[in-house]
């Protein structure tokens, strides 16, 4: 009796145990909160290891590779030696592959390859670009100033992203390997908002959260 009595005054003093069995509100919507991050710790270290790349997952937010991909979808990322080599354009019209090619580009041309996720120019401050491998160039002699990399474009574009350039990054440099963050294994529609709105889209979730919290203490109040 003596060391049962004991057990039960250690757990009423133990911090932890207080808050983890607290009825309160405050300490519930915490509770639920950290539930929620270890939750999406988990799914993370499960993409990171079936991707093998970091972001694993990323959302078109502009219509430049329209309409083999369209601004609200989700891309899965994955490395871009994973599930095969990666595969330019000028490649694919040798082998036949394609990555989201169902429809031409906007010259009406049948599209090849990859679509790969980089960082322009190496710039981590910007979001990345989401467009197709066309080809690969290599430095020469005759423009040292312009470096080896991959030549890149969107579907819906006119012009190579090389022949085009970013306020505050400037020209659009070849890509270079360790600007690639990946590639696109395959997309969800729509899901892609969520990201593109992920600060409202937590703080819809966490008044949710306090007012299904709420309801119940108030349910379990009315039946006392």
């Amino acid at each position: 009796m003596t060391s049962s009595k004991k057990k039960g005054q250690n757990d009423k003093t133990n911090p932890l145990k207080k808050f983890l069995n607290s009825s309160e509100p405050i300490p519930a919507i915490i509770r639920d909160i950290a539930w929620v991050l270890c939750a999406v710790g988990i799914i993370a270290l499960l993409l990171i290891i079936f991707s093998g790349t970091w972001p694993a997952v990323v959302a078109v937010e502009s219509e430049s590779m329209v309409p083999n991909m369209n601004v609200g979808d989700l891309v899965f990322v994955v490395a871009p030696d994973r599930y095969g080599e990666l595969c330019t354009w000028e490649d694919g019209i040798i082998t036949g592959y394609g990555k989201f090619n169902e429809y031409p580009d906007r010259q009406g041309n049948t599209v090849y390859g990859d679509v790969i996720i980089y960082k322009p120019n190496g710039d981590e401050s910007i979001h990345p670009i989401i467009h197709r491998a066309v080809g690969w160039y290599e430095q020469n002699a005759t423009t040292p100033d312009i470096n080896s990399g991959y030549i890149t474009k969107g579907d819906n574009n006119q012009i190579y992203d090389q022949l085009s350039g970013i306020v505050g990054v400037g020209v659009i440099k070849p890509v270079k390997e360790e600007w690639i963050i990946g590639k696109a294994l395959f997309s969800v529609p729509f899901i892609g908002y969520a990201p593109l709105h992920l600060f409202e889209f937590a703080i819809i979730l966490i008044v949710i959260m306090i007012i299904h919290e709420l309801y119940l203490r108030q349910r379990e109040e009315k039946k006392k």
